[in-house]
Order: C-alpha cells, then structure tokens, then sequence
C-alpha cells in the first residue's frame, strides 16, 4: 500500500471510530445566506452558475475545500461519501456542492479526481473559479478563511421548506448527519 493509500485508510479509520463511538463532535446553527450570482467551473470543464444550480428546489449540500489538503478536506470529502452510501437511493434527490479554497491550483482534472476518490455519485458537483468568486462564495456562507491550511470543517445544507441553511462546524458522522437532514425536512 503506497503512502496516499494509508494517509485515506487512516482517515477513514478515525472518521469511523469517531461515528461509532458517538465521538464526533459538531457544532449546528441555522441562518439564512444568499448565494452569490457567480459563474464557476465544475469538474468537467464546464462553467455553472452557482445561483441557478442551488436554485432549483432540490436539497443541497456544500463544503469548502481543496484536493491537495492533507487534513480536514480527505474527512469532509469521506463525509458526503459516506452520507450518500447511509441514505442509499435517497442521495439521488439531493445536490453535493464542493468549492475549492484553492482556485490557483485545482483545475477540473485534480477535482475529478477527488470525487473518484471518495466514489462520489453524479450528483456531486466539485466547482472553482477565479480568487475573486470563490472569496464572495465563502463570505456569502461566513465560512472564508484567509489561509486555506486553516479553514474550518463546515458542512451546510439547504432546508427547501424554510429556505434556511443548516450549518454544521466540525466533523459530522454520516448517521448524525442524516438525522440532521430528516429533521431539518420536517420542520
């Protein structure tokens, strides 16, 4: 096994140890955020508007990472990996947003790349864009970070029927973050 490959088993190990002891910690509050009338690049080379994307009713998840990050991103990225194996089927009806906090560096080929990494499903979109529009992506969710090596492990999501978002600080397990998506459905 090469370096890479323990560096993710490792990873995997910690996240799941820290699942099944109910050990993760996380921090949720809810709040309205406007999504920012960019256009960005997904994975495919494609550009997206980043507003019509999230704006078609659909469930939406975003985290903001990076595909060199040797720390918190191998975690968030096995976070929806796992959450989209949890809900089965179901994952199909939601949207997975990642945004590069490393828009100098990660072009279409290294995102997808890290989506084949962590088994990502159609749905998964990983995007970038030029300095200026991924930092206005960030602001728009509170979640810019002036140095990439130390931004936050956040995980939002979209709550259709409120038109809130639920923000997740910390490392979420797949199961609690199902229990958080069901109840923030039935609100």
């Amino acid at each position: 096994m090469n370096r890479m490959s323990v560096r993710w088993a490792a990873l995997a190990l910690v996240l799941g140890a820290a699942e099944a002891s109910g050990a993760a910690e996380y921090r949720k509050s809810v709040a309205h955020y406007t999504v920012p009338d960019v256009t960005l690049v997904n994975q495919e080379g494609a550009r997206v508007k980043l507003r019509e994307l999230m704006a078609d009713g659909k469930p939406t998840f975003v985290q903001f990472v990076f595909t060199s990050c040797p720390t918190i991103c191998p975690i968030l990225g096995a976070i929806f990996s796992n959450f989209q194996t949890k809900l089965g089927p179901a994952a199909e009806q939601i949207r997975f947003v990642s945004v590069s906090i490393d828009p100098e560096h990660d072009d279409p080929t290294k995102m997808k790349a890290f989506l084949q990494r962590y088994n990502a499903k159609d749905n998964w979109t990983f995007l970038t864009g030029s300095r200026d529009d991924i930092q206005a992506v960030q602001n728009a969710f509170d979640a810019y970070a002036n140095n990439k090596m130390s931004h936050s492990p956040l995980t939002f999501f979209s709550s259709p029927s409120d038109k809130n978002w639920v923000r997740i600080g910390g490392f979420i397990g797949a199961a609690e973050l199902v229990a958080e998506y069901q109840e923030a459905q039935h609100r």
